[in-house]
Parts: structure tokens; C-alpha cells; sequence
């Protein structure tokens, strides 16, 4: 996907500012799929999380949050937290993690702040949140989020594990010895991409040693991040390889194919084999 693209999908969400605008953004890009659309959208709105995070999580603010959830419970109203968090502009599950440790905060730590693993076990099983109406409001935030909470996660740890299968499906249709990360682990390596290939294999003139499997789009938050984090640090270990960005990626973002990290959209089709070397 071309820069500009890109930019004109990210305008069209911004205008709309609503997840309905995803169909139209299909019907006017119809070479874009409805999954590579559905994650731009999340990247833009998590983008949009990080810079607005200073203006929820401030004492100030989340103790007027609280106290409009204390409000509108004392006064009967449903779905409290899921249209307090819609009239902020803020994730529901970000929000309901928030009233639950402030909630915790004054009938349980007497004014402390509380565990944030306790928190995390609370926000998995909102059935051990012993107020009956907390719980319902925050489940009601979590199922009603795309783009944050513990159902959220799962989904993509799913999704994630779902291509990693489609990759090594094409590697054991292709015959190419590979190694997991779960193997690379028990040889000490810290830093593990998807697949190690035991035998390298070239794309376009590229040696490919590594592969990265990333069930999402490639924006160049996300890109950059990568490449900090793992992407290099496979290269510094490994020697070249490649990332599939199953879901596409902003092609201007491809310009390390020289210094031995490519970017794909899909395992390539033209790959080149090594030759085995024949004995006399």
C-alpha cells in the first residue's frame, strides 16, 4: 500500500470516526481487504490512546470519572461506564481498569493504590469483583471493546498463532527444514523470530535465514517499534531475513532490503534454493 493511500484511508476514519466507516473504505479500496482495513483502524485508534493518555490518567480527571460512576449508579442508570467512555473519547476497557482501581483503591487498600496483578486477575474474571454492579458495568466495557481488554488480547494472540501455523504450513508443503521458537529457546537465544530456517533460501537476490509471521498492518509506528525491539536484533543473531505483514504494510517503509531485513505481504513465490553441494 502506497504512503499516500494509506493517508487517504487514515483521513476517511478520522472523518467518520466510527468503525461503520470500514465497509465504505473496502467498497471505495477494493483491492484492500476487510482484515488489513479492521487493522488500520485499530493501529489509528491506539495511536490516538497514547496521545490522549495524559488527559485521562491524571488524579484530576479519573476522580471525576469515578464520581460520575458513582453518580449515575446511585441514580439507576445502566451502561454507565460504556457511554462515559464514548462521551470522553477514551477505550471502555481503559476506562473500566481505571474506575476498578480507583473503586479498589477506597473500599479495599484504604486509599493505596492496588496490585496491578490483582487489578489484571479482576479485569480477566470479572466475576471475583465482589460489587455486582461493577462487575456488570466493566464486563459490559470489556465485550463491548475492540481494541483493548483481556478478550482482546486473546483474540490476537489467536489470530497471531493462526498465521504462524499458516507459515509453517507452507514451509513443511515446501519441504524447507525450520526450526521454532520454542527450539531456538532451548538453544539459548533470547531474541527469537517465528522460523529459523536450518537452510537459507534467497528472494529477489536476498538471503533469507529468519521469518517474522506479524498478523497485522505495517504503519511506521508499528514498523519502527519492530525494528528497535526484534527485527534487528534477529539480524545481529541470525544474519538476514524476512517479515510477512499478513495484513499489508506501507510500502515506502521497505528500505532495508539491502542491509538484509525485506518486507512481504504473503510468502513469496519465487523463492531460490540452495544447491546442495554434490559430491565426487
Amino acid at each position: 500500500m502506497k504512503l499516500s493511500v494509506y493517508n487517504s484511508i487514515i483521513e476517511i476514519m478520522h472523518t467518520h470516526n466510527t468503525r461503520d466507516c470500514l465497509p465504505l473504505i473496502v467498497e471505495k479500496f477494493p483491492e484492500f481487504s476487510l482484515s488489513t482495513i479492521g487493522s488500520i483502524y485499530a493501529q489509528d485508534f491506539q495511536k490516538k490512546m497514547r496521545k490522549t493518555h495524559h488527559i485521562h490518567y491524571n488524579p484530576a480527571r479519573m476522580e471525576l470519572y469515578y464520581e460520575h460512576y458513582l453518580r449515575g449508579i446511585n441514580n439507576k442508570e445502566r451502561h454507565v461506564l460504556f457511554k462515559l467512555a464514548d462521551e470522553v473519547e477514551l477505550s471502555p476497557a481503559l476506562l473500566a481498569r481505571m474506575i476498578l482501581e480507583r473503586h479498589l483503591s477506597s473500599t479495599k487498600y484504604e486509599g493505596d493504590a492496588p496490585p496491578k496483578s490483582y487489578v489484571t486477575k479482576l479485569m480477566k474474571d470479572t466475576s471475583l469483583i465482589k460489587d455486582p454492579l461493577l462487575a456488570s458495568e466493566i464486563h459490559e466495557c470489556l465485550v463491548c471493546d475492540d481494541h483493548y481488554g483481556p478478550h482482546v488480547d486473546n483474540i490476537k494472540q489467536s489470530i497471531g498463532n493462526e498465521y504462524e501455523f499458516k507459515l509453517n504450513r507452507i514451509l513443511d508443503s515446501l519441504n524447507l527444514a525450520y526450526i521454532g521458537e520454542d527450539q531456538m529457546r532451548t538453544r539459548g537465544f533470547d531474541k527469537t523470530p517465528d522460523v529459523k530456517l536450518e537452510v537459507p533460501f534467497s528472494v529477489d537476490g536476498h538471503v533469507i535465514n529468519w521469518i517474522e509471521s506479524k498478523a497485522s498492518f505495517g504503519d511506521e509506528y508499528s514498523h519502527k517499534g519492530y525494528l528497535k525491539d526484534q527485527f534487528w536484533s534477529y539480524w545481529n543473531r541470525f544474519g538476514p531475513g524476512m517479515v510477512i505483514y499478513w495484513f499489508g504494510f506501507i510500502d515506502e517503509l521497505d528500505t532495508d532490503r539491502e542491509k538484509g531485513i525485506i518486507l512481504s505481504d504473503k510468502f513469496p513465490d519465487n523463492i531460490v534454493r540452495m544447491n546442495p553441494i554434490m559430491k565426487k
